[in-house]
């Protein structure tokens, strides 16, 4: 079923949404994390559901977002054109109520999460946290301009917490394979970053211009063919996993 368009445009993820589940294969141990904290549930609402990643096995899943190229890639029987502050629900239609990775691109936060308490009994949420440190080298060495777009659209995780009334916080740290592919996916495979196909799939990538993208781009091939960058991130060759700051939040019942 269908309802009325988001209040948000979604410009974004209607261009980089084609191909978009050929680089965002949701990762299983992430998949097993949400799964854990959705158990029992039998109805589930995914809002910002996108192509349907990490939604749980044999649970009836009503799969909202607010582009419909995205919506279009999604599996599932039930889909509904929506923005997160208003869903078209009753009040707690839902066992629970996910969103993973999709919190930051609401326009109105508070009232997004609003909406999750409101139409579910539990809340699963996936999200980074903006102040946590070590940040991506990605970031500091060669694209600053992704820092300033993140800061910009992720809260902070304590007011989400607060905001969601958050009883579990559970830290992810990101495995050196992690084969969903956003912007953290390839901290230990530098090279992927060279490819336009893998960039196109990350929102901060497809919201800068070439301008900005290819001369940082060039840097880190040069940094890569010469060694530099191996010689700068040693540390992180033998690393199997990273903290970068990645929790997900479990509120209600």
């Amino acid at each position: 079923m269908d309802t009325a368009a988001a209040d948000r445009p979604s410009a974004t993820y209607d261009r980089i949404g084609i191909g978009y589940s050929d680089i965002r294969r949701p990762d299983p141990r992430l998949h097993a994390l949400i799964g854990q904290a959705l158990q029992g549930a039998r109805t589930v609402v995914n809002v910002g559901a996108g192509t349907g990643s990490y939604e749980p096995e044999g649970a009836d899943v009503t799969a909202v977002d607010p582009s419909q190229v995205m919506l279009d890639q999604h599996p599932g029987a039930t889909k509904v054109k929506s923005g997160a502050e208003a869903l078209p629900f009753e009040d707690a239609s839902f066992d629970a109520a996910m969103a993973i990775m999709t919190v930051h691109h609401w326009p109105d936060l508070h009232r997004g999460l609003g909406e999750l308490r409101r139409v579910a009994r539990r809340q699963v949420v996936f999200t980074w946290d903006p102040a946590h440190r070590p940040e991506l080298w990605l970031l500091e060495e060669y694209l600053p301009e992704i820092r300033d777009l993140e800061h910009d659209r992720f809260t902070l995780l304590t007011e989400v917490a607060d905001a969601l009334g958050a009883h579990t916080v559970l830290p992810f740290a990101i495995p050196h394979d992690f084969t969903d592919g956003f912007q953290i996916a390839y901290w230990r495979r530098p090279e992927c970053y060279l490819d336009p196909v893998i960039r196109q799939a990350s929102s901060t990538f497809a919201q800068l211009p070439p301008s900005v993208v290819e001369p940082a781009i060039a840097r880190l091939r040069a940094d890569l063919d010469s060694g530099a960058w191996h010689r700068r991130h040693a540390d992180l060759l033998g690393r199997q996993s990273m903290d970068y700051g990645y929790r997900l939040l479990i509120a209600g019942e």
